[in-house]
Protein backbone atom coordinates (compact mmCIF):
# COMPACT_ATOMS: atom_id res chain seq x y z
CA UNK A 1 0.00 0.00 0.00
CA UNK A 2 2.82 2.37 0.90
CA UNK A 3 4.65 1.46 -2.31
CA UNK A 4 1.52 2.13 -4.32
CA UNK A 5 1.02 5.50 -2.60
CA UNK A 6 4.65 6.45 -3.19
CA UNK A 7 4.34 5.56 -6.87
CA UNK A 8 1.27 7.76 -7.30
CA UNK A 9 3.34 10.77 -6.21
CA UNK A 10 5.32 10.48 -9.45
CA UNK A 11 3.11 8.52 -11.85
CA UNK A 12 -0.45 9.05 -13.07
CA UNK A 13 -3.03 6.32 -13.65
CA UNK A 14 -1.83 5.87 -17.25
CA UNK A 15 1.69 4.99 -15.96
CA UNK A 16 3.22 8.18 -17.34
CA UNK A 17 5.05 10.67 -15.14
CA UNK A 18 2.62 13.20 -13.74
CA UNK A 19 2.10 16.28 -15.90
CA UNK A 20 4.13 18.61 -13.67
CA UNK A 21 7.20 16.38 -13.86
CA UNK A 22 6.84 16.03 -17.63
CA UNK A 23 6.71 19.81 -18.02
CA UNK A 24 9.67 20.36 -15.68
CA UNK A 25 11.81 17.80 -17.51
CA UNK A 26 11.30 19.43 -20.90
CA UNK A 27 11.80 22.88 -19.35
CA UNK A 28 15.23 21.80 -18.05
CA UNK A 29 16.27 20.26 -21.36
CA UNK A 30 14.93 23.28 -23.26
CA UNK A 31 16.90 25.73 -21.14
CA UNK A 32 20.09 23.92 -20.18
CA UNK A 33 20.69 21.75 -23.26
CA UNK A 34 21.54 24.63 -25.65
CA UNK A 35 23.25 26.59 -22.83
CA UNK A 36 25.68 23.75 -22.05
CA UNK A 37 26.55 23.17 -25.72
CA UNK A 38 26.98 26.92 -26.23
CA UNK A 39 29.30 27.14 -23.22
CA UNK A 40 31.46 24.29 -24.51
CA UNK A 41 31.72 25.87 -27.96
CA UNK A 42 32.59 29.29 -26.52
CA UNK A 43 35.52 27.79 -24.63
CA UNK A 44 36.78 25.89 -27.69
CA UNK A 45 35.94 26.54 -31.36
CA UNK A 46 34.31 29.98 -30.98
CA UNK A 47 37.46 31.42 -29.42
CA UNK A 48 38.98 31.60 -32.90
CA UNK A 49 36.08 33.32 -34.73
CA UNK A 50 37.03 36.75 -36.08
CA UNK A 51 34.70 39.66 -35.23
CA UNK A 52 33.66 40.15 -38.86
CA UNK A 53 32.14 36.67 -38.80
CA UNK A 54 30.09 37.09 -35.61
CA UNK A 55 26.88 37.38 -37.65
CA UNK A 56 27.52 33.93 -39.14
CA UNK A 57 28.40 32.60 -35.71
CA UNK A 58 25.04 33.89 -34.43
CA UNK A 59 23.17 32.12 -37.22
CA UNK A 60 25.04 28.85 -36.61
CA UNK A 61 24.47 28.96 -32.85
CA UNK A 62 20.76 29.68 -33.22
CA UNK A 63 20.29 26.85 -35.72
CA UNK A 64 22.18 24.54 -33.36
CA UNK A 65 19.97 25.70 -30.48
CA UNK A 66 16.91 24.85 -32.58
CA UNK A 67 18.26 21.39 -33.41
CA UNK A 68 18.94 20.64 -29.72
CA UNK A 69 15.47 21.83 -28.68
CA UNK A 70 13.79 19.77 -31.41
CA UNK A 71 15.80 16.71 -30.36
CA UNK A 72 14.83 17.25 -26.72
CA UNK A 73 11.20 17.79 -27.70
CA UNK A 74 11.12 14.63 -29.80
CA UNK A 75 12.72 12.56 -27.01
CA UNK A 76 10.36 13.90 -24.33
CA UNK A 77 7.34 13.42 -26.58
CA UNK A 78 8.27 9.82 -27.41
CA UNK A 79 9.64 8.51 -24.12
CA UNK A 80 8.06 10.72 -21.43
CA UNK A 81 4.82 12.15 -22.81
CA UNK A 82 4.33 9.05 -24.99
CA UNK A 83 2.77 10.96 -27.85
CA UNK A 84 3.81 11.79 -31.43
CA UNK A 85 5.98 14.90 -31.55
CA UNK A 86 3.55 16.31 -34.14
CA UNK A 87 0.87 16.46 -31.44
CA UNK A 88 2.72 19.42 -29.91
CA UNK A 89 1.34 21.37 -32.88
CA UNK A 90 3.37 20.31 -35.92
CA UNK A 91 0.89 18.47 -38.17
CA UNK A 92 2.31 20.11 -41.29
CA UNK A 93 -0.76 19.99 -43.54
CA UNK A 94 -1.89 22.61 -46.06
CA UNK A 95 -4.15 24.08 -43.35
CA UNK A 96 -1.11 24.36 -41.05
CA UNK A 97 0.81 26.43 -43.59
CA UNK A 98 -2.19 28.66 -44.33
CA UNK A 99 -2.54 29.42 -40.61
CA UNK A 100 1.22 30.06 -40.45
CA UNK A 101 0.99 32.61 -43.26
CA UNK A 102 -1.94 34.32 -41.54
CA UNK A 103 0.14 34.54 -38.37
CA UNK A 104 3.01 36.10 -40.34
CA UNK A 105 0.72 38.74 -41.85
CA UNK A 106 -0.99 39.46 -38.54
CA UNK A 107 2.25 40.02 -36.62
CA UNK A 108 3.57 42.34 -39.33
CA UNK A 109 0.29 44.27 -39.51
CA UNK A 110 0.05 44.78 -35.75
CA UNK A 111 3.58 46.19 -35.55
CA UNK A 112 2.97 48.39 -38.60
CA UNK A 113 -0.07 49.78 -36.80
CA UNK A 114 1.99 50.53 -33.66
CA UNK A 115 4.65 52.29 -35.75
CA UNK A 116 2.08 54.30 -37.71
CA UNK A 117 0.32 55.54 -34.57
CA UNK A 118 3.59 56.60 -32.93
CA UNK A 119 4.82 58.30 -36.11
CA UNK A 120 1.56 60.20 -36.65
CA UNK A 121 1.55 61.22 -32.97
CA UNK A 122 5.07 62.62 -33.35
CA UNK A 123 6.52 60.19 -30.79
CA UNK A 124 9.27 58.88 -33.07
CA UNK A 125 11.76 60.48 -35.43
CA UNK A 126 13.18 58.53 -38.38
CA UNK A 127 16.96 59.02 -38.33
CA UNK A 128 18.18 56.49 -40.90
CA UNK A 129 17.08 53.94 -43.49
CA UNK A 130 18.67 50.56 -44.20
CA UNK A 131 20.59 50.85 -40.95
CA UNK A 132 23.27 48.16 -40.41
CA UNK A 133 24.83 47.26 -37.08
CA UNK A 134 27.78 47.26 -36.95
CA UNK A 135 27.83 50.09 -39.53
CA UNK A 136 30.44 48.48 -41.77
CA UNK A 137 28.49 45.22 -42.22
CA UNK A 138 26.40 44.58 -45.31
CA UNK A 139 22.69 44.95 -44.61
CA UNK A 140 21.70 41.52 -45.96
CA UNK A 141 23.87 39.31 -43.71
CA UNK A 142 23.12 41.49 -40.68
CA UNK A 143 19.37 41.21 -41.30
CA UNK A 144 19.64 37.47 -41.95
CA UNK A 145 21.16 36.98 -38.48
CA UNK A 146 18.15 38.73 -36.91
CA UNK A 147 15.74 36.76 -39.14
CA UNK A 148 17.15 33.42 -37.99
CA UNK A 149 17.26 34.53 -34.35
CA UNK A 150 13.60 35.48 -34.19
CA UNK A 151 12.48 32.45 -36.16
CA UNK A 152 14.26 30.19 -33.66
CA UNK A 153 12.90 32.20 -30.70
CA UNK A 154 9.34 31.90 -32.01
CA UNK A 155 9.54 28.15 -32.60
CA UNK A 156 11.38 27.42 -29.34
CA UNK A 157 9.15 29.51 -27.07
CA UNK A 158 5.91 28.31 -28.67
CA UNK A 159 7.00 24.67 -28.46
CA UNK A 160 7.76 25.15 -24.77
CA UNK A 161 4.91 27.31 -23.47
CA UNK A 162 2.12 26.28 -25.81
CA UNK A 163 2.93 22.90 -27.39
CA UNK A 164 4.40 21.13 -24.36
CA UNK A 165 3.01 23.04 -21.41
CA UNK A 166 -0.59 23.61 -22.50
CA UNK A 167 -1.13 19.99 -23.54
CA UNK A 168 0.34 18.59 -20.35
CA UNK A 169 -1.45 21.05 -18.07
CA UNK A 170 -4.77 20.21 -19.73
CA UNK A 171 -4.09 16.53 -19.10
CA UNK A 172 -3.00 17.20 -15.52
CA UNK A 173 -6.10 19.31 -14.82
CA UNK A 174 -8.56 17.07 -16.68
CA UNK A 175 -10.42 16.24 -13.45
CA UNK A 176 -11.82 19.81 -13.54
CA UNK A 177 -13.44 19.13 -16.91
CA UNK A 178 -11.92 19.65 -20.34
CA UNK A 179 -12.92 23.26 -21.03
CA UNK A 180 -11.90 24.52 -17.59
CA UNK A 181 -8.62 22.59 -17.91
CA UNK A 182 -7.90 24.37 -21.22
CA UNK A 183 -8.49 27.77 -19.61
CA UNK A 184 -6.25 26.87 -16.65
CA UNK A 185 -3.51 25.70 -19.03
CA UNK A 186 -3.93 28.81 -21.14
CA UNK A 187 -3.51 31.09 -18.13
CA UNK A 188 -0.62 29.20 -16.51
CA UNK A 189 1.37 28.96 -19.75
CA UNK A 190 0.82 32.69 -20.37
CA UNK A 191 2.10 33.54 -16.89
CA UNK A 192 5.18 31.38 -17.47
CA UNK A 193 5.75 33.10 -20.81
CA UNK A 194 5.71 36.50 -19.12
CA UNK A 195 8.05 35.34 -16.36
CA UNK A 196 10.56 34.05 -18.93
CA UNK A 197 11.27 37.72 -19.72
CA UNK A 198 11.42 39.03 -16.16
CA UNK A 199 15.22 39.47 -16.24
CA UNK A 200 15.31 41.21 -19.62
CA UNK A 201 16.89 44.69 -19.70
CA UNK A 202 14.48 47.45 -18.57
CA UNK A 203 11.86 44.89 -17.47
CA UNK A 204 9.18 46.16 -15.08
CA UNK A 205 6.05 44.79 -13.49
CA UNK A 206 4.10 46.45 -16.30
CA UNK A 207 6.20 44.86 -19.04
CA UNK A 208 5.95 41.41 -17.45
CA UNK A 209 2.18 41.74 -17.09
CA UNK A 210 1.87 42.88 -20.70
CA UNK A 211 3.94 39.91 -21.87
CA UNK A 212 1.59 37.59 -20.00
CA UNK A 213 -1.22 39.14 -22.04
CA UNK A 214 0.83 38.54 -25.18
CA UNK A 215 1.22 34.92 -24.11
CA UNK A 216 -2.55 34.79 -23.85
CA UNK A 217 -2.75 36.01 -27.47
CA UNK A 218 -0.31 33.36 -28.72
CA UNK A 219 -2.09 30.73 -26.63
CA UNK A 220 -5.44 31.69 -28.18
CA UNK A 221 -4.18 30.63 -31.60
CA UNK A 222 -3.04 27.28 -30.20
CA UNK A 223 -6.17 26.66 -28.12
CA UNK A 224 -8.48 27.28 -31.09
CA UNK A 225 -6.52 25.42 -33.79
CA UNK A 226 -4.60 22.76 -31.87
CA UNK A 227 -1.52 23.67 -33.93
CA UNK A 228 1.49 25.96 -33.46
CA UNK A 229 1.32 27.36 -36.99
CA UNK A 230 -0.56 30.55 -36.18
CA UNK A 231 1.26 31.39 -32.93
CA UNK A 232 4.71 30.70 -34.44
CA UNK A 233 3.99 32.90 -37.47
CA UNK A 234 2.55 35.67 -35.29
CA UNK A 235 5.35 35.47 -32.72
CA UNK A 236 8.02 35.55 -35.43
CA UNK A 237 6.90 38.65 -37.32
CA UNK A 238 5.79 40.44 -34.14
CA UNK A 239 9.44 40.33 -33.01
CA UNK A 240 11.20 40.68 -36.37
CA UNK A 241 9.11 43.57 -37.68
CA UNK A 242 9.15 45.29 -34.30
CA UNK A 243 12.93 45.22 -33.98
CA UNK A 244 14.43 44.88 -37.45
CA UNK A 245 11.95 46.68 -39.65
CA UNK A 246 10.88 49.58 -37.43
CA UNK A 247 13.82 49.72 -35.01
CA UNK A 248 11.94 49.33 -31.72
CA UNK A 249 13.48 47.49 -28.76
CA UNK A 250 12.12 43.94 -28.53
CA UNK A 251 11.38 42.95 -24.93
CA UNK A 252 14.04 45.38 -23.74
CA UNK A 253 16.73 44.22 -26.17
CA UNK A 254 18.20 45.53 -29.41
CA UNK A 255 19.30 42.19 -30.84
CA UNK A 256 21.19 42.71 -34.11
CA UNK A 257 20.21 46.39 -34.27
CA UNK A 258 19.99 46.26 -38.05
CA UNK A 259 16.68 47.66 -39.27
CA UNK A 260 15.01 49.02 -42.37
CA UNK A 261 14.12 52.12 -40.34
CA UNK A 262 16.21 53.51 -37.47
CA UNK A 263 14.32 55.73 -35.04
CA UNK A 264 14.61 57.93 -32.00
CA UNK A 265 11.64 57.37 -29.69
CA UNK A 266 10.55 60.28 -27.49
CA UNK A 267 6.88 59.80 -26.80
CA UNK A 268 5.21 59.15 -23.43
CA UNK A 269 6.53 55.93 -21.93
CA UNK A 270 3.03 54.97 -20.78
CA UNK A 271 2.06 54.58 -24.44
CA UNK A 272 5.33 53.63 -26.13
CA UNK A 273 6.85 51.35 -23.48
CA UNK A 274 10.08 53.35 -23.45
CA UNK A 275 13.35 51.43 -23.42
CA UNK A 276 11.58 48.07 -23.16
CA UNK A 277 9.70 48.68 -26.40
CA UNK A 278 6.01 48.61 -27.41
CA UNK A 279 5.35 45.46 -25.37
CA UNK A 280 5.55 47.56 -22.17
CA UNK A 281 3.20 50.31 -23.39
CA UNK A 282 -0.50 50.84 -23.91
CA UNK A 283 -0.04 50.65 -27.68
CA UNK A 284 1.36 47.15 -27.24
CA UNK A 285 -1.67 46.18 -25.18
CA UNK A 286 -4.06 47.57 -27.79
CA UNK A 287 -2.17 45.71 -30.54
CA UNK A 288 -2.42 42.50 -28.51
CA UNK A 289 -6.17 42.91 -28.03
CA UNK A 290 -6.57 43.63 -31.75
CA UNK A 291 -4.53 40.51 -32.47
CA UNK A 292 -6.81 38.35 -30.35
CA UNK A 293 -9.88 39.75 -32.12
CA UNK A 294 -8.28 38.98 -35.49
CA UNK A 295 -7.45 35.42 -34.40
CA UNK A 296 -11.04 34.81 -33.29
CA UNK A 297 -12.33 36.14 -36.62
CA UNK A 298 -9.87 34.06 -38.63
CA UNK A 299 -10.61 30.80 -36.82
CA UNK A 300 -14.37 31.31 -37.06
CA UNK A 301 -14.05 31.96 -40.79
CA UNK A 302 -11.57 29.17 -41.56
CA UNK A 303 -12.84 26.45 -39.20
CA UNK A 304 -16.52 27.37 -38.86
CA UNK A 305 -16.54 27.54 -35.06
CA UNK A 306 -14.45 28.43 -32.00
CA UNK A 307 -14.12 24.94 -30.53
CA UNK A 308 -11.48 24.28 -27.90
CA UNK A 309 -11.51 20.57 -28.78
CA UNK A 310 -8.74 20.64 -31.39
CA UNK A 311 -5.87 20.12 -28.95
CA UNK A 312 -4.22 16.72 -29.29
CA UNK A 313 -4.46 15.73 -25.65
CA UNK A 314 -4.54 12.30 -23.98
CA UNK A 315 -7.44 12.24 -21.55
CA UNK A 316 -8.56 9.42 -19.21
CA UNK A 317 -11.10 7.08 -20.76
Amino acid sequence: MQGRSFRTIFFAADDRLRAGYRIALFFLLWGYGPAIVHSVLESTLLRFVAPEWFWLQGIALNLLRMAIIFAAGWAVARYVDRRPFADYGFHLSAVWWIDFCFGLLLGAALMALVFLVEWLAGWITIVDLWHSDPPGMAFGPAFLAAFILYLVVAIAEELLTRGNQMLNIVEGMSSFGYVLAVFIAWIISSVIFGLLHIFNPHATLTSTTNLMLMGFMFGLGFALTGELALPIGLHFTWNLVQGNVYGFPVSGKMQYATSFIAINQHGPELWTGGAFGPEAGLLGILATVAGMMAIVGWVRWRYGNLSLRRLHVRLPA
